[in-house]
């Protein structure tokens, strides 16, 4: 069965950076979509970045619009998200999804969720 797993998160001060990466394991198809949401203390979860799985077109939330950078490594079926300029409202637990519409700008239909990396920015 197809199994995500993050890593990279962790603890950093305003202004910061961090990379998140996520490796997709089980599946042999090319994902039409994957995806960065998050999930704060309270809130719901949130789209954050997509990419498309055969073109390298991305999409950003406003919110982190110039600030992170979502990108792909196909061969490696791993998924990326670079942070920069990090600020406390980006604090929450990041998870990472494959299967997204593209239609949508990958911003939804995730069929798939890995078990989510917090960051926390103090």
């Amino acid at each position: 069965h197809v199994q995500l797993v993050e890593s990279g998160g962790g603890s950093v001060q305003a202004g910061g950076s961090l990379t998140l990466s996520c490796v997709a394991s089980g599946g042999t198809q090319v994902w039409s979509c994957l995806g960065w949401f998050r999930q704060a203390a309270g809130k719901e979860r949130e789209w954050v970045a997509g990419i498309r799985g055969l073109t390298p077109a991305a999409y950003y939330d406003d919110s982190v619009q110039g600030r992170f950078a979502i990108s792909r490594d196909n061969a490696k079926n791993t998924v990326y998200l670079q942070m920069n300029s990090l600020t406390p409202d980006d604090t929450a637990m990041y998870y990472c999804a494959a299967g997204g519409t593209a239609s949508t700008g990958c911003r939804s239909d995730y069929g798939y969720w890995g078990q989510g990396t917090q960051v926390t920015v103090s």
